[in-house]
């Protein structure tokens, strides 16, 4: 690495003579004062939303088209997005004793796995449920459902102002 490199570097790193990192670890009142700024969208708002925008799209389409089937298709899109999302809701809202960091991330991966996992499950049986399923007003459905994280964070960042 050369000399040019290194001076071009946008976030040196902060360290003394000795190597070390310039670190302060915060005081337990510390701590408490910056989680009560913390503005965290609860789960279940993000399930909530995605349930409701898949009823919306579902009665826009119905409204639209007036074909029950269309209707259905999206109605079973969403339900693919809302279903696997509110396992993982469930899965890591619920109360358990305390964990660690290491193990609390190893529960995220798990049921991000079994939120996926079901997804894949339930658009693979679409075709035997919904006999046949319409899959332009079925993948309207589940794009319209994922696009409520999105809605949330922006609802997260609107309350904070």
């Amino acid at each position: 690495m050369s000399d040019r490199t290194l001076r071009s570097d946008p976030w040196p790193d902060k360290t003394d003579a000795v190597g070390k990192e310039d670190f302060k670890p915060l005081t337990p009142q510390e701590a408490q004062v910056l989680r009560a700024g913390l503005r965290i969208v609860s789960p279940w708002r993000v399930v909530v939303l995605q349930a409701m925008s898949g009823v919306l799209v579902t009665l826009l389409g119905l409204l639209v088209t007036g074909k029950p089937d269309w209707a259905w298709s999206t109605l079973y899109g969403a339900a693919a997005v809302v279903v696997p999302s509110a396992l993982m809701a469930h899965g890591m809202t619920r109360r358990r004793p305390v964990m660690t960091p290491g193990s609390l991330a190893v529960s995220f991966m798990l049921w991000e796995l079994v939120k996926i996992m079901v997804s894949v499950a339930m658009l693979g049986v679409a075709n035997w449920i919904l006999q046949p399923p319409v899959w332009p007003a079925l993948l309207v459905g589940v794009v319209v459902a994922l696009k409520m994280y999105w809605a949330a964070l922006l609802w997260q960042r609107r309350s904070k102002t």
